[in-house]
């Protein structure tokens, strides 16, 4: 397939005297990973037996990237594979491959979230990222931000609500959210995303938090809704330096003064967690997520963490 596909390429060039389809970044992208690696985890799925040969697997989840960094429907990813050359490049599509419909592209990803491979894909993605060196582990930045339901709470039988989602209060802000809750681990110092989970937004911080500890870091870094006696004494146990800001409670109030100073001074680093969020908001537009249920959702965020990683990771390598 590969020979083929560059066949096509270079004969379509040779004939206009240029590099077709051109897009470094993404050739840098697709020099960076061990592809064979995901190709293995995505064996079998959407292999027909039977009926038409679907379309190599890794091939479609190559797509969902796309898809991820571009901000693209279905239907807009379909027509930008149909239209754009670097696209069909990163895919290793040729010129004469029929490209798959927004139906095909939308089970797939449904194939993925059901078989639960996103959070492998994303284990995997960030092991290859560990091995180049990218991964600091000076300390983890563990944080969550709210992330609005696909429909109304409301709902009726012709626009139904997603029972998966929630209300929660905003943080400093008037009224509540219904959705979900984002929970996600940072690298501090590269930010690399080395751990993310979503849950309905009225689950508590503190209840992810410990799943999001990786155990190598130097320390961790935290506000003061993670605070509690268990965790800070976990942490000792396990040599990680506790770096979660103190909270008021019935026994002091008012927190010393040598208090508020370690709360400000670990701010500063753990604040660095919300650029992490103001990039799948504004970049990757997660201010809403795309999907009705818990588990297509939590493939979506993993995804999203994949295609935020490479990008970052591109940054990190220069």
């Amino acid at each position: 397939m590969k020979k083929r596909v560059d066949e096509q390429l270079s004969l379509a060039e040779a004939l206009v005297g240029r590099r077709l389809g051109t897009n470094t970044r993404l050739e840098r992208i697709d020099a960076l990973v061990k592809w064979y690696r995901f190709e293995k985890l995505l064996a079998g799925l959407h292999d027909a037996p039977t009926g038409r040969p679907s379309y190599p697997p890794l091939a479609m989840f190559k797509a969902l990237l796309l898809q991820q960094w571009y901000g693209l429907s279905d239907a807009e990813l379909e027509e930008a594979l149909v239209d754009r050359l670097s696209f069909r490049r990163f895919l290793g599509l040729g010129f004469e491959a029929e490209m798959p419909d927004h139906s095909t592209l939308c089970r797939f990803r449904n194939d993925v979230a059901a078989s639960e491979l996103s959070e492998r894909l994303f284990a995997e993605m960030t092991k290859q990222l560990d091995r180049l060196g990218l991964v600091l582990k000076r300390g983890t930045l563990i944080d969550a931000t709210l992330v609005e339901a696909a429909v109304r709470p409301s709902g009726s039988a012709e626009e139904p609500s997603d029972p998966d989602a929630a209300f929660a209060k905003r943080s400093g802000k008037p009224g509540s959210t219904f959705g979900f809750k984002a929970h996600v681990a940072v690298d501090q110092g590269s930010g690399l995303v080395r751990a993310a989970q979503l849950t309905p937004a009225n689950v508590s911080e503190t209840v992810i938090a410990d799943g999001l500890i990786q155990g190598d870091e130097k320390a961790i870094y935290a506000d003061s809704a993670y605070d509690t006696k268990a965790r800070r004494a976990a942490l000792r146990a396990r040599g990680v330096k506790d770096r979660i800001q103190h909270r008021p409670n019935k026994h002091h109030p008012v927190l010393a003064h040598w208090r508020k100073k370690r709360n400000e001074l670990i701010g500063r680093i753990r604040g660095r967690v919300e650029t992490t969020f103001a990039v799948l908001k504004r970049s990757y537009g997660y201010t809403r997520v795309r999907y009705l249920g818990l588990v297509k959702n939590q493939s979506h965020l993993h995804l999203l963490c994949i295609a935020l990683n490479l990008r970052r990771a591109l940054v990190l390598g220069t």
